[in-house]
């Protein structure tokens, strides 16, 4: 059974599994991936990189590359589990890249309850790990969140820099909110953000998506969750 839970200082969860519940997560995100012949709308290369990203740590962990641990069976017998630590951030952002995908194809049974199971875990998470900052952040579970930005994944990556450097805790925890209302397409602060890439890829005559971050000094595989 897959189950989510906090990260010790709260930048994010944990996302466990057996390997059979891995892989097949890990399938029907590849299924959800955006491709020119499934979901030719803008942007849809730019939710690729987040649900990409997802995918990634997901196959990190059933191969035992990241967490392990086992859990005793009411037979007596011990299961191996297997997990990854991903961003709150991280972790919104893939689901609503998710959500927006299963749009333009058709959905199994399958596909729609491991989906919602993730936004249930998610909650149980944010609920365990601090109720006060849990009631700001879960309606982003399901909204708030503009999946049909094009430049998502340059949003993510913003917002999750930010976040780390508040390092962790429940009061960082409880300005996440906040920080998240920049992904809002109605929001004063996704205005300008945009307004800033835009006149930033100007300046420096490229794309939005080929602007450099501010998060290329963080080495995401040496933080203390």
């Amino acid at each position: 059974m897959l189950y989510i839970v906090p990260t010790q200082r709260g930048l994010g969860i944990e996302i466990w599994g057996t390997y059979e519940d891995l892989t097949t997560l890990y399938g029907i995100t590849a299924n959800l991936w955006g491709t020119e012949d499934k979901i030719a709308v803008k942007g849809s290369e730019n939710r690729d990189e987040l649900i990409s990203g997802f995918s990634y740590e997901l196959r990190k962990a059933y191969e035992g590359r990241r967490l392990n641990r086992k859990h005793s069976h009411f037979s007596f017998s011990e299961i191996q589990y297997y997990g990854a630590s991903i961003s709150w951030v991280h972790i919104l952002f893939s689901l609503g890249a998710l959500r927006y995908n299963m749009r333009y194809q058709e959905n199994s049974k399958l596909d729609i309850a491991v989906v919602l199971q993730i936004e249930y875990w998610l909650e149980e998470a944010m609920n365990k790990y601090d109720t006060v900052g849990a009631n700001s952040l879960i309606p982003y579970i399901t909204e708030g969140i503009t999946s049909a930005n094009p430049y998502s994944y340059q949003f993510m990556r913003a917002i999750n820099a930010e976040y780390f450097q508040l390092r962790g805790g429940k009061n960082a925890f409880r300005k996440l909110p906040r920080l998240l209302r920049r992904a809002n397409i109605f929001s004063d602060e996704y205005k300008e953000y945009m307004n800033f890439l835009t006149t930033e890829a100007l300046r420096l005559n490229c794309e939005i998506s080929n602007l450099e971050l501010m998060d290329d000094d963080i080495d995401y595989d040496t933080i203390k969750w």
